[in-house]
């Protein structure tokens, strides 16, 4: 009852604000369960791939990659292929993947910053018009009392309130998930560069086992 009531006497810059603040929660969540379904320990993927890779196991090595959720198993899958096609070029290949997958992590990161950027200025919006509602009442009435600038004041201060009650945790789920995407690009780069030195390390390998023989 008392949220209803504090909506009504906010005015419309409320609403507006309330309709922000449940989109951004929704986004969040929505990362957050993506980012916690794409979590994997990198390390052990590329121990596994890499032994199964020293026995030229691709069809394997493949699968594990597929069976794997996150961007990190896409590149290294990217990679692996391309290495299977005899692509002079392993890491072109793994760089294309990426400008498909980071995309995906950054996807309505933008939106949820620009929200918690606005939520602020609705807040003061609601407070010009609560200020400008309260002058036109003074402006109205020869003789006004406290009760009567009480509501337009009451607007003011609430969308205030409201708006910077909502920026405050939109800004630290953002900075929370931008800090989340930075380290999963990480970890794809320092992927990328491992597979790419495997396989270079293994054809100096082959051909100096030529070169002996």
């Amino acid at each position: 009852m008392l949220f209803w009531e504090l909506m009504n006497e906010g005015g419309p810059v409320m609403w507006i604000i309330l309709i922000c603040a449940l989109l951004a929660l929704f986004i969040f969540l929505e990362k957050v369960f993506q980012f916690h379904r794409d979590e994997i320990s990198v390390r052990e993927l590329l121990r596994g791939l890499f032994n199964v890779l020293q026995r030229e196991g691709i069809v394997e090595a493949l699968t594990l990659c597929d069976n794997t959720p996150g961007p990190v198993a896409k590149l290294l899958s990217a990679g692996i292929l391309a290495r299977q096609r005899g692509d002079a070029d392993i890491r072109s290949a793994i760089d294309d993947a990426a400008l498909e997958e980071l995309p995906k992590l950054e996807r309505n990161i933008a939106l949820l910053g620009t929200i918690s950027n606005i939520l602020p200025l609705l807040g003061l919006l609601g407070t010009v018009l609560g200020m400008l509602h309260a002058f036109e009442t003074i402006q109205a009435s020869e003789y006004f009392s406290a009760g009567d600038i009480g509501a337009p004041l009451a607007q003011a201060l609430l969308t205030t309130a409201a708006g910077l009650t909502a920026a405050i945790p939109c800004r630290v789920g953002y900075n929370y998930l931008t800090g989340r995407i930075e380290s999963m690009t990480l970890d794809m780069e320092k992927a990328a560069l491992e597979l790419t030195g495997f396989f270079e390390r293994k054809a100096a390998a082959a051909n100096a086992g030529g070169t002996e023989r």
